[in-house]
């Protein structure tokens, strides 16, 4: 019987994991922009999953956390890692080493887009009309943010950023996306934390071969405090803490209702990296901030009625 069926939970507590994932994540363009200010991207992204690792599996001995039993679940689990513990945190990276924290915080608004399509193509249930305009209006705000590469935030520089970045960073939360639908659909077999540390545990070994690259490209030992916290932070927090929390509320509150909370992570994220990286707020990101906002409570409310 599906984990979510024998142990309903109370909406609060969904809603209450929800936002610990989401307040999580909201710090990590900033965490992530830390430490590719002094490692390489690559070795950042390849790092956050295999120190994860590490600590994953003295939990799945001790708590002997067993993998999903059936083929479907096998499946999906793997599909969760490939997108949540091996392309996202390359793709985030790599693009946070080309954009601003800033940027990089309003694009992870796509990822509730993206996930509650993935979420609608699966359970074979198409959205609601007012979620689907809440949608359209946060993808509105994205639009926005990239128009102003084309001279139509009225000549403000941006510095630091680059539509190449942008791009790594959208294709980094279409992984992440598919990989929240597959890990919450795995976790109503084999449980949340079973999910998250084994989708960890094969993660890293997917991205095993490219650590003799990370080590050479920078190694660990010779960087600083504020670099060395950002990446346990992204290893712990992010990869360990956030996902275990998002997983179990996807499972417990439903993936298309409890998605549209991630809305708010962008917000998080650009305040975090106005106030303490000191990156400019642009007119253009600060409408693209309202009008995520504004999409998540227009889609929001469609749900909760539904």
């Amino acid at each position: 019987m599906p984990e979510h069926t024998r142990n309903p939970a109370p909406a609060a507590a969904v809603l209450g994991a929800a936002i610990l994932a989401v307040l999580v994540w909201g710090a990590t363009p900033l965490a992530t922009k830390v430490a590719v200010g002094g490692l390489d991207p690559l070795a950042v992204g390849v790092w956050r999953t295999l120190l994860g690792a590490l600590g994953a599996v003295p939990v799945i001995v001790l708590g002997r956390l067993r993998l999903p039993a059936s083929g479907p679940g096998r499946a999906w689990l793997l599909v969760s890692a490939l997108g949540g513990f091996v392309a996202f945190p390359v793709l985030f990276s790599l693009g946070l080493g080309r954009t601003s924290a800033g940027h990089g915080a309003l694009l992870i608004g796509l990822l509730p887009v993206f996930t509650g399509l993935f979420a609608a193509l699966v359970e074979r249930r198409p959205p609601g009309r007012r979620w689907a305009l809440g949608c359209i209006l946060a993808l509105l705000g994205t639009a926005i943010l990239a128009g102003a590469r084309f001279g139509l935030d009225g000549g403000q520089s941006l510095g630091g950023t680059s539509w190449q970045g942008d791009a790594l960073v959208g294709l980094g939360c279409l992984a992440a996306a598919a990989g929240y639908v597959a890990g919450a659909i795995a976790a109503r077999e084999a449980g949340t934390w079973a999910v998250t540390y084994w989708g960890l545990v094969v993660g890293a070994l997917v991205l095993l071969p490219f650590a003799p690259v990370a080590v050479s490209l920078e190694p660990l030992a010779s960087a600083s405090g504020p670099i060395l916290l950002s990446v346990a932070y992204l290893a712990i927090g992010s990869s360990i803490l956030a996902y275990a929390a998002w997983y179990w509320a996807l499972a417990k509150g439903g993936i298309g209702h409890t998605a549209l909370t991630q809305f708010a992570q962008p917000l998080i994220g650009l305040v975090l990296a106005v106030a303490i990286l000191g990156e400019d707020l642009t007119w253009p990101m600060a409408i693209a901030a309202a009008a995520i906002l504004g999409g998540v409570a227009l889609a929001r409310r469609r749900v909760q009625l539904t």
